[in-house]
């Protein structure tokens, strides 16, 4: 496929990435305990268990929990339970406020430096794997955005379609593009932007990162399910939360003045209410697109996890093993922390 004209050619000058810091100027890692897997499958029950063994605090590593007002769609944990362990990075900014990994590590390491000084260690628990990745390898130091670059990728987007945009990816970052879903407009803008404005694709850029130097020493958790139990448990979710009120949620959200447009507002469970609400689907319908496209959500969180060598995986229904090998995991650091 060709080069559409309309299209701006990628600057003849190239931005080179920058060198990675050696690893003998890096401090020596303090511990941290990482809890991941895929929506539904018991995260919240096994961390304030494991909170309470660990003597510790709770800090949020989802998207979607961080904004306020989105309750009911995001899972978050009741007042009960955030009353028996401290959680920090929930609700700290509004439905249109921007929040990204960028931020949830500058909010996250100041947190975690205090919890270290009191002795505690912290545990991270959430189902977005890129502020974990970003929070205990740090973030590419990619070029910042280039916003008429990015106006023209969006009028590209409008035009064309983001199929072609996927194609030109395909074109100029191969790597970068096998690890992007056709679907996933705002990666797919956002690598487009960093090669048409440096001429360097963003592979590069992340493999001059390298991502290889952890901050932290970390004890990472990944919990799984059978497949079909962890489907059925997300359909029991689904309908779970319209009955606790979700969409009278999003009918408020609506009321305050924040639009379906809304990247937040555009979310799992949310998109689709605002979908029954302005007409296009039945309440049913919404419903069952919801509960499809939450399976495919925990299909993409698992295979990102799987990507991560360093996670060790277990059944969610074995708290006792899990308890056991995180205390093993930080024996060597009973003499520095509270176990």
């Amino acid at each position: 496929m060709t080069h559409r004209p309309d299209t701006p050619s990628p600057p003849l000058q190239k931005a080179a990435p920058p060198p990675q810091q050696p690893a003998s100027l890096l401090p020596a890692p303090l511990p941290i305990v990482l809890l991941a897997g895929p929506t539904a499958v018991g995260k919240t029950a096994l961390s304030l268990d494991l909170a309470e063994i660990l003597g510790t605090e709770i800090i949020n590593a989802d998207s979607m929990q961080v904004y306020r007002d989105m309750d009911i769609g995001t899972a978050k944990p009741t007042p009960e339970e955030r009353a028996r362990i401290r959680h920090h990075l929930m609700d700290v900014v509004n439905p249109d406020e921007h929040y990204d990994a960028a931020l949830f590590v500058q909010q996250a390491r100041p947190i975690i430096e205090a919890l270290h000084a009191q002795g505690k260690i912290p545990l991270v628990v959430g189902g977005t794997g890129l502020y974990m990745k970003a929070l205990t390898r740090g973030l590419c130091p990619g070029p910042g955005a280039d916003p008429e670059i990015r106006r023209t990728i969006l009028q590209d987007l409008q035009r064309h379609g983001l199929p072609l945009l996927y194609e030109e990816l395909r074109r100029m970052d191969p790597v970068c593009a096998a690890k992007i879903h056709p679907n996933d407009r705002q990666r797919i803008v956002r690598a487009l932007e960093v090669f048409r404005s440096t001429g360097v694709a963003l592979s590069q850029w992340q493999e001059a990162h390298g991502f290889r130097h952890s901050l932290y020493r970390t004890v990472k958790i990944a919990l799984c399910r059978e497949r079909r139990d962890l489907h059925e448990r997300i359909n029991r979710r689904v309908l779970a939360m319209m009955a606790q009120g979700l969409l009278d949620e999003v009918r408020t959200l609506l009321d305050k003045g924040y639009p379906c447009t809304l990247k937040s507002m555009q979310s799992l469970g949310y998109r689709h209410m605002c979908l029954f609400l302005s007409g296009t689907v039945s309440l049913d319908e919404a419903v069952r697109l919801m509960q499809r496209d939450t399976r495919r959500y925990a299909k993409r969180q698992i295979t990102w996890f799987k990507g991560d060598p360093e996670f060790r995986w277990f059944h969610a229904d074995e708290p006792q093993k899990i308890t056991t090998w995180v205390l093993q995991a930080l024996d060597q650091d009973r003499s520095r922390f509270t176990l």
